[in-house]
């Protein structure tokens, strides 16, 4: 048997989550982070791809092509986004909001692929980045939610 059906690492991605699909007609924004970030998933799935291709594990080169296809085609149609202004929230700001009980949150606005809500990094084309989207420091914006709604003031921009 050959070393590479013995390697530890898996040549193909063991859960490959969809990417965010981006509206019609929508920009694919991206922050330099989130371009980096792309860029480097890319290599990777190059390199997987080439071992795979070496080891002539026909599903790992496909599953790996459709991927490394799917991200040229982001990479394509990336447009880096200017900085964010530090007096109105745009693209690439990180917003600190206070909601209900005097709790904060910090969101930072990212591109689809960069959105990760666990961290705070919500996508432009969230509802919650929607809603506070050209706004400013001491601004009350309205966010409807499964439970309502809800006012959030907008405490800081950076």
């Amino acid at each position: 048997m050959s070393k590479a059906f013995t390697s530890e690492e898996s040549l193909i991605p063991e859960v490959v989550a969809p990417r965010a699909p981006l509206p019609a007609g929508t920009p694919n924004y991206v922050t330099p982070r989130g371009l980096a970030l792309l860029r480097d998933e890319r290599s990777t799935l190059a390199s997987k791809r080439a071992r795979a291709e070496a080891a002539t594990d026909v599903a790992a080169m496909t599953t790996l092509g459709a991927r490394l296809a799917e991200l040229d085609e982001r990479l394509a149609s990336a447009e880096l986004a200017p900085p964010a202004a530090k007096d109105v929230i745009r693209f690439g700001a990180s917003v600190t909001v206070r909601g209900a009980g005097d709790r904060e949150h910090t969101y930072r606005i990212v591109g689809v692929d960069e959105a990760n809500p666990a961290r705070g990094h919500v996508a432009f084309t969230s509802p919650i980045a929607r809603a506070l989207l050209g706004h400013e420091v001491g601004d009350e914006v309205t966010l409807r939610t499964p439970r309502g709604t809800d006012t959030l003031e907008i405490v800081a921009i950076d």
